[in-house]
C-alpha cells in the first residue's frame, strides 16, 4: 500500500496525517506550539517549534499507526500565510522568531510604499484584501529599517511551509499560492510584479523561486529523513497556503463552488478562473493550488470566537455542567437557542467583536446586542448571537455573489458546522443549501494530501476530492425562515454601520487622558 504524509502547519499547531492512496485518512497527530506578542501588534512564532511540532507529530503518528512509514510516497505542506522567514546564504535562520499572517508591525513601511503606489492599484494588482501591514514585503521592509545588520545578512525571506521544505529537502522555493500572499506578486501575470518590488526598495533576489505546488521539490535528506524517521526517497511536493490548500480539501475544484470556513474567525470563498476583485469590499484573493485557478473569500474576523465569549460570560454555569457530566457545554447553549423563535424575537447581536474587516465601515466596529428589552431570555441572546454571525456571512456572501455567479450549495468546514442548528440557520440566513461532509475539520490537512497524490503521480488530477466527500448532511433553507431573515437583512445593515460609527467615536475617546476623579 502507498501513501501520503499531510502536514496541515496552522497558527496554534502542526498536523500530522496519513492518507491512503485513494485519499482516506488513517491517522492524524496535532501537537500545538505558541505565538508569542513581544509588542503591540507584534505576532510572532518560533521557525525552530514549527520544525519540532512536525518531527514530533510524525513520531507519534507512526508510533500509534498500523501503517509502516516505508509506504510514504510523497509529502506536502499546507502553511499558515503571510510568513516572513529571513535566510541567510548558508540556508542560516537569522531570526529565532519571526512574524507570523497577523503581525501588523510594519505600518510606516506601508505608508511609505503607498507614497509611490496607488492603493487601489495595488490591490487591482495583488488581491490582497488584508489590511497592508500584514503582507510579507512591508515586513521585510521592516527588517531592512529597523534590523539593518541582520537584513544585510539576508539572501532569502521565505514562509511558514517553505522553510519547513527546506529542512526537509534543502531546497528553498514557494508555491504560486504562497507567493500570493506576498505582497508584491500579480495575479494576472503569475508573477512577482517588477513595479511593486521597484517600489519596496527591495532586491528581487529576495524574493524565492516560485513552482507549481504539486512540483516535486526532490526527496528527504539523510539528516531529515532519519530525524522524522522515514525513508529518504520520499518524494516533497511544493505544497501550498492553507487557505488554497482547504479550499481543495473543501472541493473548491470548479468554477463557482464555495465553501464556509466556521472556526474562530469565518470566511467564505469561491473557486474562479478569474481573481474576484472589487475595491470596497476587498474580497482577499490567492493563487489556487490548482493550476489558472483562484480562491477569492470575505472574512469575519469573529464568529467562534464571539460564540465562545457567549458560552465564557453569559452561560458560565453550562460550562461547569458540561464539564461534571462529561458533555459539550455548545450543546447545551444550541438546546436552549432552539427554544427561543427565529428571529430571536426581534433582537439582533452584531458579533464583530474582534474589530472590523474589510467588509466594515470602520476597523473600530465593536460587538453589540441591539433592541434588547425585558421581555428577553438568555434563549434569545443564544438564539441572536448565532443569528448574528449567520447574518454577518450573508453580507459575505452577498458582496461574492456580486461578483461571480455561485453554486446553490455550500460545503461547511469547521467546529460550527457539527451543529445541526447551525447549519439550518446558516441555510435559512444565506438563502443556500448547506451540505455537511466526512470531512469537516481535515479540509487542509486532504488538499495537502491532495497535492502530494497529484505531485507523485498516484492520482492524475484533482478530481477524486469528489470522490473522497460523502454527504452526511444537507440544510434546505425553510421558505417562512428565509422570508423572516430577509426582512431582518435591513435592519442588521443599519446595525452594523451605526455601530462602526460608534466605534470610531469610542476609539478616538481612547486617546483622551483625563485626571484622576477627586
Amino acid at each position: 500500500m502507498k501513501t501520503v504524509l499531510a502536514y496541515d502547519l496552522g497558527t496554534g499547531g502542526n498536523k500530522a496525517s496519513l492518507y491512503s492512496e485513494e485519499g482516506q485518512c488513517l491517522g492524524a497527530v496535532f501537537v500545538p506550539y505558541e505565538t508569542l506578542y513581544p509588542q503591540a501588534g507584534w505576532h510572532e512564532q518560533r521557525p525552530e517549534d514549527w520544525w519540532n511540532a512536525v518531527v514530533e507529530s510524525t513520531r507519534r503518528l507512526f508510533a500509534s499507526s498500523k501503517t509502516a512509514p516505508e509506504s510514504v510516497e510523497c509529502l506536502a505542506v499546507s502553511g499558515h500565510s503571510l510568513g516572513c522567514v529571513p535566510l541567510d546564504r548558508s540556508g542560516a535562520l537569522l531570526r529565532e522568531s519571526t512574524p507570523i499572517w497577523s503581525d501588523k508591525r510594519p505600518e510606516a513601511q506601508a505608508a511609505a510604499f503607498f507614497d509611490k503606489i496607488d492603493p487601489g492599484d495595488w490591490y487591482d494588482r495583488t488581491g490582497n484584501g488584508f489590511p497592508a501591514p500584514h503582507y510579507i514585503v512591508f515586513k521585510a521592509m521592516w527588517y531592512r529599517d529597523s534590523e539593518p545588520e541582520r537584513f544585510e545578512a539576508t539572501d532569502k525571506i521565505i514562509g511558514t511551509k517553505d522553510y519547513i521544505n527546506y529542512r526537509l529537502t534543502g531546497r528553498i522555493a514557494t508555491d504560486y499560492s504562497y507567493a500570493s500572499g506576498c505582497g508584491a506578486y500579480n495575479l494576472k501575470n503569475w508573477a512577482y510584479d517588477s513595479e511593486l518590488v521597484e517600489a519596496t526598495g527591495l532586491p528581487g533576489s529576495l524574493f524565492p523561486e516560485i513552482l507549481p505546488s504539486t512540483d516535486i521539490l526532490g526527496t528527504l535528506t539523510e539528516a531529515a529523513a532519519a530525524t522524522l524517521g522515514l525513508p529518504r526517497n520520499v518524494k516533497v511536493a511544493c505544497g501550498g497556503v492553507d487557505n488554497s490548500c482547504m479550499a481543495l480539501g473543501a472541493r473548491n475544484i470548479a468554477e463557482g463552488r464555495v465553501y464556509a470556513s466556521l472556526g474562530s474567525s469565518a470566511w467564505i470563498a469561491v473557486c474562479s478562473g478569474q481573481p474576484l476583485l472589487e475595491r470596497r469590499a476587498k474580497p482577499y484573493v490567492f493563487a489556487h493550488v490548482i493550476p489558472n485557478m483562484f480562491t477569492s473569500a470575505v472574512a469575519i474576523f469573529s464568529s467562534g470566537s464571539t460564540f465562545r465569549w457567549v458560552r465564557d460570560h453569559v452561560c458560565p454555569d453550562l460550562v461547569d455542567a458540561a464539564q461534571k457530566d462529561g458533555d459539550d457545554p455548545y450543546d447545551r447553549m444550541t438546546g436552549l437557542a432552539r427554544q427561543s423563535p427565529v428571529g430571536a424575537k426581534g433582537l439582533l447581536f452584531n458579533p464583530s467583536m474582534a474589530g472590523g474587516s474589510s467588509l466594515d465601515a470602520s476597523p473600530h466596529i465593536r460587538g453589540a446586542l441591539l433592541g434588547l428589552d425585558l421581555g428577553h431570555t438568555r434563549n434569545d441572546i443564544i438564539r441572536a448571537a448565532m443569528e448574528g454571525i449567520a447574518l454577518n456571512m450573508r453580507l459575505v456572501l452577498d458582496e461574492l455573489r456580486a461578483l461571480c455567479p455561485v453554486a446553490d450549495e455550500m460545503v461547511t468546514v469547521g467546529g460550527s458546522s457539527r451543529s445541526a442548528l447551525w447549519r439550518s440557520i446558516l441555510a435559512d440566513a444565506l438563502n443556500i443549501r448547506i451540505v455537511k461532509t466526512n470531512i469537516g475539520q481535515e479540509a487542509g490537512s486532504l488538499g495537502a494530501a491532495a497535492v502530494a497524490a497529484v505531485g507523485a503521480g498516484l492520482w492524475p488530477d484533482f478530481a477524486p476530492i469528489d470522490q473522497i466527500h460523502h454527504v452526511d448532511d444537507i440544510s434546505e433553507p425553510t421558505a417562512d425562515n428565509k422570508t423572516l431573515y430577509e426582512s431582518l437583512l435591513p435592519a442588521f445593515r443599519q446595525a452594523a454601520q451605526a455601530q462602526a460609527q460608534l466605534g470610531d467615536a469610542l476609539h478616538a475617546l481612547q486617546s483622551i487622558r483625563t485626571g484622576p476623579i477627586d
